[in-house]
């Protein structure tokens, strides 16, 4: 298992699990035995998808992979009904309950759930522990598993296979912030070469040495300044509660980012932003003198390695503008510091660190994991997902969502945007202690949505009633005349009264 892979492991614990929860929903019923089937022959020809982590070594046992011996699918795959009334709040109430329950280490770290009676058809709930892979790794899983069309797999697949690096970054977990990426990637080419030298710990310790001081000043801020507490943060345990909002379209999303030069991802974080401002002062927290700081993950996967699973990714902290009372000033806020990030070495100085606490053991990850989660409160993602339909055993996915996690022992929520066909969803997972309600979270992102929507439609109106109304056709010339007529009368009107005023009148008016 390589270190970032083995950081990831060693980042799970009892209550703080590092496992990615997603539902997808049908209208049409899923038909078990098909899934199955599909699962059968396109996942297990990933390998860790049929292997379980053992740790060995000496004088520090490491993970690594092992075949899981005597695999058996149907302890991953289940069907199961959603049981009465079948509304949305049994279907939250069973999410719940499968995303708080960790996954068994003596098995391969993943499962899958079919549920019946969901609206009138299925959904499927996926769950992976993340030292499996990341998003962008998970991307050619995707695509491995689910089809284009309702009965094509051979061009499709073959199209995938063909894809160049840039073309796979359009798949399902493409991360949010591109242009951080592409400067972190240049940076992480020369990097991964260096690591790649590395084959003890001391040359680890030496080479992290050399990655802090070049990143010193940044990882010195983030020592100096941890996030305060509150109801986002503190111990929790094993119970975790989920919310997901209402689509948003894309496209209404550009519209209100228009005016302000702002991108798709300014737009949705400054409405997330505005809903946590509102539900932190719910609960009574000057949101006026508080910060509130994400942890955001940067794909840096070199070209080479797309298609490969495992993890690739930095990490950078985005400071919230929860402490602005206005939605127009949130966004130009969230614009400013998210452009600021673009510039900023912190992902790959993350991502060394990763290195550096991978190879050594876990009591020293837990204490890095301290260090570093008491500087945020959340963890956030922003993810592009398929802009058409997918198929799975033939019955179109008419929605996706994904619950990111928040592994550390003070982080108690993830935030997760994702997007699928032009529409967007809010998906929150938060500790049942910290958090009991994470549907106000959701369903005041809907509001904020609402009022930037509205907010851009009305400065367009304003706008338009600027405008001079322009003239029918044919009509220039009759309106002309028309104009100069009554300017004409008008003219010796003022002329006739002028000469029947009094003098006095007629020197002031002059």
């Amino acid at each position: 298992m390589s270190p970032v892979d083995a950081a990831w492991y060693h980042m799970d614990g009892p209550v703080n699990l590092a496992i990615v929860t997603s539902i997808m929903f049908t209208k049409t019923p899923l038909d078990f035995h098909k899934v199955r089937k599909i699962y059968e022959r396109r996942l297990l020809a990933f390998d860790r998808f049929h292997q379980r982590v053992v740790e060995t070594g000496f004088p520090i046992a490491t993970p690594q992979w092992e075949d899981m011996p005597n695999f058996d699918i149907d302890q991953h795959m289940h069907h199961i009904v959603l049981p009465a009334p079948r509304d949305e709040a049994a279907l939250k109430t069973m999410i719940t309950d499968i995303a708080s329950t960790p996954l068994d280490r003596e098995q391969p770290l993943w499962q899958v759930h079919v549920i019946d009676g969901v609206g009138g058809g299925s959904a499927l709930i996926t769950r992976y522990h993340h030292c499996i892979a990341d998003g962008t790794g998970m991307r050619t899983v995707i695509y491995k598993l689910f089809d284009e069309k309702p009965r094509s797999r051979g061009r499709q697949q073959a199209q995938v296979d063909q894809a160049s690096p840039e073309q796979s970054r359009s798949g399902l977990l493409k991360p949010a912030f591109d242009a951080i990426e592409r400067a972190a990637r240049r940076a992480v080419a020369t990097a991964n070469a260096a690591i790649a030298m590395v084959t003890h710990p001391q040359q680890v310790l030496d080479k992290a040495a050399l990655v802090l001081g070049g990143a010193g000043m940044l990882v010195g801020e983030l020592v100096k300044w941890p996030d305060p507490q509150s109801p986002l943060k503190g111990d929790f345990g094993i119970r975790k509660n989920v919310a997901w909002s209402k689509p948003v379209a894309i496209e209404d999303v550009k519209a209100i980012g228009a005016r302000s030069g702002a991108k798709v991802n300014d737009v949705l974080v400054a409405a997330m932003t505005g809903a946590l401002r509102l539900y932190l002062k719910r609960r009574g927290v000057d949101v006026n003198h508080t910060t509130v700081r994400a942890m955001v993950p940067v794909d840096l996967r070199p070209p080479e390695r797309y298609g490969e699973l495992g993890n690739e990714f930095g990490l950078v902290v985005l400071e919230l503008a929860v402490a602005s009372s206005r939605a127009a000033q949130r966004l130009a806020v969230t614009k400013a510091r998210m452009d600021a990030l673009k510039r900023s070495p912190e992902p790959l100085a993350m991502r060394f660190l990763f290195e550096v606490f991978g190879r050594g053991p876990k009591a020293l990850e837990d204490v890095a994991n301290y260090i570093f989660g008491s500087k945020t409160s959340v963890v956030m993602t922003n993810v592009v997902g398929p802009g058409q339909m997918l198929y799975l055993a033939g019955v179109p996915i008419d929605r996706m969502i994904f619950w990111v996690p928040h592994p550390g022992k003070q982080l108690g929520m993830g935030i997760s945007i994702l997007s699928y066909r032009g529409m967007a969803s809010l998906a929150v997972i938060a500790d049942a202690h910290l958090v009991p309600d994470p549907e106000a979270i959701t369903d005041q992102f809907e509001r904020e949505f609402e009022a930037m929507m509205r907010a851009m439609k009305g400065h367009g109106a304003k706008s338009l009633t600027k405008k001079p109304s322009l003239p029918k056709p044919g009509a220039r010339k009759t309106s002309v005349a028309k104009s100069r007529t009554q300017g004409a009368s008008a003219r010796a009107m003022a002329h006739k009264r002028a000469r029947s005023a009094p003098a006095a009148s007629r020197k002031i008016s002059s």
